[in-house]
């Protein structure tokens, strides 16, 4: 996709920066990236100042910890054929520390039990257990276009413990195309999302509702509407794009049909346009000021914060129902006040 080669080109950015800090001596690869812009060249300044400052931490209670950039990990020995790139190792007597860099912005990434930083950390220990006397791991996201930095450290024996009851006994079932199928949030990223019977069936639970009138539901029942309300809607989306991706490749679909939809009108040439409405006398161009987000991107986060933080506000948001386990304050409401003057 789009946002996985914008990634990746974050991701051979962040490797030329940590390496160049680091005193290496390499090409500058940013005239060959594509997605190059503003903002992924100071997301990365930021994710290569954040690693030598984790390494400096390191350099208080170690004389020469090892830092490894872009490695290769290897936890096969727990997951059948699996491997991982660690962006960035240290290794520091007796903690080892895995740090992954996320340039997306869609998805807030929590390094709380993630089953990526762990196995990434697997592949880690595979590498440097029989050379450090590792005792524990520190594993962290750095994800700056969400200004997140999230942190999981447990010790070595709790993540191998993890690794022998939890992911080893999964993966083999995995391996052998046995074991419980799960459907949930995380079912975003798999390749036959629009098709798995077990994400269908886990939406079409809902059905037993009879699509009642919201006021005829008990509270329980709108809870659990509640709980696949957004993933429902998500996954009734996916199927509709898997069936007119089908059908564009000459599936029939019983009682369906393809036809054009709407599209609007463009010119043929800009250029041909603004010079003739010049011609007429008139000025073809509006001039309007480049919103937030467009600022920020051609200003740079750093410059846009000095020049423009008093000349922004951010006005309380619209109300969302979310679950408990959202990590967001909740609101004060007019009841909220109500109850507190009683």
């Amino acid at each position: 996709s789009e946002f996985a080669r914008q990634g990746t080109d974050a991701h051979t950015l962040c490797e030329f920066k940590v390496k160049t800090a680091l005193g290496q001596k390499l090409e500058d690869p940013t005239k060959g990236l594509t997605y190059f812009d503003e903002e992924m060249a100071e997301c990365t300044d930021e994710y290569a100042q954040f690693v030598m400052e984790c390494l400096a931490a390191a350099k208080v209670s170690c004389k020469d910890p090892l830092i490894m950039i872009e490695q290769r990990l290897d936890f096969s020995k727990w997951v059948p054929g699996g491997f991982g790139t660690g962006d960035c190792l240290i290794v520091a007597d007796d903690t080892l520390t895995v740090i992954d860099y996320k340039h997306g912005l869609g998805v807030l990434v929590d390094a709380e039990k993630n089953p990526q930083m762990m196995c990434y950390a697997l592949g880690a220990l595979n590498l440097f257990d029989g050379i450090y006397d590792i005792r524990q791991v520190s594993m962290t996201i750095f994800q700056p276009p969400r200004d997140n930095v999230s942190t999981c450290t447990m010790s070595k024996v709790e993540l191998l413990q993890w690794a022998e009851t939890v992911l080893k006994p999964a993966a083999e079932l995995a391996a052998k195309g046995e074991g419980e199928y799960k459907a949930g949030d995380h079912c975003r990223f798999c390749k036959i999302k629009a098709t798995c019977r077990k994400r269908t069936e886990y939406n079409l639970e809902l059905a037993r509702y009879d699509f009642a009138v919201p006021s005829t539901l008990q509270d329980e029942e709108i809870e659990a509407v509640l709980s696949k309300a957004d993933e429902l809607v998500n996954w009734a989306g996916d199927v509709k794009e898997y069936a007119l991706q089908q059908a564009l490749s000459g599936k029939q679909w019983d009682g369906w049909k393809l036809v054009e939809g709407r599209s609007n009108r463009r010119y043929v040439s800009e250029e041909a346009v603004a010079a003739k409405v010049e011609e007429a006398g008139f000025d073809p161009y509006k001039k309007k000021l480049l919103g937030i987000t467009a600022m920020t991107k051609q200003l740079g986060k750093k410059r846009f914060k000095e020049l423009l933080s008093d000349l922004v506000e951010k006005p309380q948001g619209k109300p969302v129902l979310v679950p408990e386990s959202d990590k967001r304050p909740a609101m004060h409401t007019a009841t909220d006040d109500f109850n507190d003057e009683k």
